[in-house]
């Protein structure tokens, strides 16, 4: 078998390189456009972004666990000073769901019930939280409807207490990076897909014991054993 000679070799690779440099050059992909939706699709982006980009820590996601507790099945009990909301579905089980809370000065305990439910909800800010805001130079409206970036998100559960509305909500929300913090003037909030899960579960009339910031009264209340693996597996839901 006879070698290539020094000479061929050196053609070869010159040819190469010549090919390479008059050929048409491949646009860069950074700088490609990164989006090719229609303009329809676009104007839900941002809230779509966010949702996916910014999340909660993993501690905040849902899961079945062992809650021993005296309340009925269907009582929503909720810990603001472990930003956990469970929902009580038997003997030593329950749903336990991530949520944000009351923001220093804005925490608050008692016993209440779900009074309405409501898909979609559309959001009127109290007179208080407009004057407030509005002295900070942010300028709330009268009243939004529901929607992706209303600030209720899809879900809301009314709080009543005495038959009466205490302008508290369970409510989801389109900021879920928020869940697990205090970011609230009082509501609870969830990420919308709990929220849409616990609307599924809980009725009008459903009790809800929300615990102070403080935690006070809570390990009479429920004590927590940890992720119920056998629901998990088997449960469902």
């Amino acid at each position: 078998m006879t070698l290539p000679s020094f000479s061929s070799r050196f053609a070869v690779i010159a040819a190469g390189a010549l090919a390479l440099l008059i050929a048409p050059a491949l646009p860069d992909a950074s700088a490609m456009p990164r989006s090719a939706k229609p303009a329809a699709l676009q104007a839900d982006l941002p809230v779509v972004q966010v949702a996916q980009s910014k999340k909660p820590k993993p501690e905040f996601m849902r899961k079945k666990v062992r809650l021993h507790t005296d309340e009925k099945p269907g009582t929503i009990i909720v810990d603001t000073n472990t930003k956990y909301l469970y929902y009580v579905e038997g003997k030593n089980r329950a749903i336990r769901y991530g949520v944000g809370v009351g923001r220093d000065g804005f925490g608050w305990s008692g016993t209440v019930k779900v009074g309405r439910k409501a898909e979609w909800p559309g959001w009127t800010p109290p007179a208080s939280m407009i004057a407030r805001e509005r002295r900070k130079g942010r300028i709330l409206p009268a009243h939004m409807k529901g929607g992706p970036n209303n600030p209720l998100g899809a879900r809301a559960l009314y709080l009543y207490r005495g038959g009466r509305d205490t302008i508290f909500r369970i409510h989801g929300t389109n900021q879920p990076w928020t869940i697990g913090q205090n970011m609230s003037s009082g509501c609870i909030r969830m990420m919308n897909k709990d929220v849409e899960h616990l609307y599924s579960r809980a009725n009008i009339g459903s009790k809800v014991i929300v615990i102070g910031p403080n935690g006070r009264g809570s390990e009479k209340l429920y004590t927590d054993r940890g992720m119920d693996f056998f629901g998990t597996l088997f449960g469902g839901g």
